[in-house]
């Protein structure tokens, strides 16, 4: 989580905006924050709101450490509110609902924030709800409104908001916030390579599956070189057990994607492109024992068993099978 408005530098221009507009007293009293998943938006949002109520505000920054803060924090404070789809969409009767809360006196202060996420799941009556909010705004009450389809949103209620839109992050980036995080660089390097979205990429670093599932794939890798023959029995009884379900045997077929694109690099000489930089010694060897031909087939034969996988097909099998086809030629 963001705890001040300069660690926010993967967004400079969001950043930039809202800084000027605290420093200026000039807020706006709807601000649409449109971006992929996991980067910053919800971050921002809160941020913000703490920045409107904290009682020790240094600058532009919150304090973090006052009862509003951390209220806020908790999720608890009561001149917050937090709007969220109720099943797969935002009913009319949560705007009404909020639009209720909003006529009564603050209880903290005589600022009132609401925060919607997921506003373009707004249905149409919802949506014509929230309009009319906006087009007779209070004085001391904010929204904003959090999606990641602002072209599903009515035209009506994004030119009444002052937008705010959130560029996906840079592996490199995310890379340096991950570390920044705590976590080791191959992890993150590795967890950058698997989505956009930063949140995501923490989640993935702070479980111990996933540095395991890193630490199998790289195995396997060298059983399918150096130990052929134990390659099999290796998915049998390390592979499968681990990567019990598609979604977690997806994972580590991307990472086989990685390693085998990581020794292609090798090979015309990008190592700067390398996920698995920690290997690069073992990925470079066995790269001399191979064509880029080879490994290219290699590589498709991964992503044919990634397109087999969303078929009804026997996980274990696919492994075998995908093992065999990596063994060719070796």
């Amino acid at each position: 989580m963001i705890k001040s408005w300069a660690d926010l530098d993967y967004q400079p221009t969001v950043a930039r905006i809202v800084t000027n507009s605290l420093q200026r007293n000039r807020i706006a009293h709807a601000y649409l924050l449109d971006g992929m998943k996991g980067t910053g938006k919800k971050d921002v949002s809160y941020l913000f709101a703490k920045s409107l109520l904290c009682k020790d505000r240094n600058g532009v920054d919150p304090c973090q450490s006052c009862s509003n803060c951390k209220r806020i924090d908790s999720r608890n404070h009561p001149d917050v509110h937090v709007l969220e789809p109720d099943g797969n969409s935002i009913k009319k009767q949560q705007i009404q609902f909020l639009q209720e809360e909003f006529t009564k006196t603050g209880l903290e202060s005589k600022r009132k924030i609401y925060i919607i996420e997921h506003a373009d799941k707004m249905t149409t009556n919802a949506a014509n709800s929230l309009l009319k909010f906006l087009e007779e705004p209070n004085q001391e009450t904010f929204a904003f409104l959090l999606t990641e389809n602002v072209h599903q949103m009515l035209n009506t209620i994004i030119s009444r908001c002052q937008p705010l839109s959130f560029r996906a992050l840079t592996s490199t980036r995310m890379v340096d916030k991950l570390v920044e995080e705590g976590f080791s660089l191959p992890l993150a390097r590795t967890a950058s390579h698997l989505t956009n979205s930063l949140e995501e990429a923490v989640e993935l670093c702070r479980d111990d599956w996933f540095a395991l599932a890193r630490n199998l794939v790289i195995k396997l890798y060298e059983a399918l070189f150096t130990r052929q023959q134990q390659a099999l029995l290796f998915i049998q009884e390390k592979w499968m057990p681990h990567f019990q379900d598609r979604k977690q045997l997806e994972i580590g077929l991307d990472l086989m994607l990685f390693i085998y694109k990581d020794m292609l690099y090798a090979q015309v000489d990008k190592r700067e492109e390398f996920v698995f930089a920690d290997e690069k010694e073992q990925i470079e060897k066995f790269a001399l024992q191979t064509t880029q031909q080879r490994v290219t087939e290699h590589l498709s034969y991964i992503l044919q068993s990634k397109s087999r996988l969303a078929s009804n097909v026997n996980p274990h099998l696919l492994m075998e099978r995908l093992a065999l086809n990596l063994q060719e030629g070796y």
